[in-house]
């Protein structure tokens, strides 16, 4: 569990779970590349979750620190997320994030000049 204070973000997950899938998007989306642990493909990945829910409270995955700090499951990231915190929190850590584009927005096509 030393890896929450040694990676500026960690999300311990399972590949199986859909929570899991929505909180990893999330950091793919903002540009930030966390540090996964798929609990399920670990050799003492019960033995990790036992102690996650030592350490935080949580038992169950999604579970996401940044800078060493318990921020929640999905629904509390998704959340700070809205209410701009989880900037903040990644900004705190030493991550650069990119705003993601809202729904239905395009990205700009690059460098073409008209002529």
């Amino acid at each position: 569990m030393n890896n929450n204070a040694s990676h500026p973000v960690m999300v311990y997950s399972k590949t199986y779970c859909p929570f899991c899938d929505k909180t990893k998007k999330l950091f793919k989306d903002l540009g930030v590349t966390p540090k996964v642990v798929e609990l399920d493909k670990t050799a003492d990945g019960d033995a990790m979750q036992a102690e996650l829910a030592k350490i935080s409270g949580q038992r169950s995955v999604p579970n996401v620190f940044i800078g060493g700090k318990h921020v929640g499951g999905n629904d509390e990231t998704q959340t700070a997320h809205r209410k701009g915190v989880l900037t903040k929190m990644l900004k705190d850590a030493g991550v650069n994030t990119k705003a993601p584009l809202p729904a239905g927005a395009e990205k700009p096509s690059g460098g073409c000049a008209l002529m």
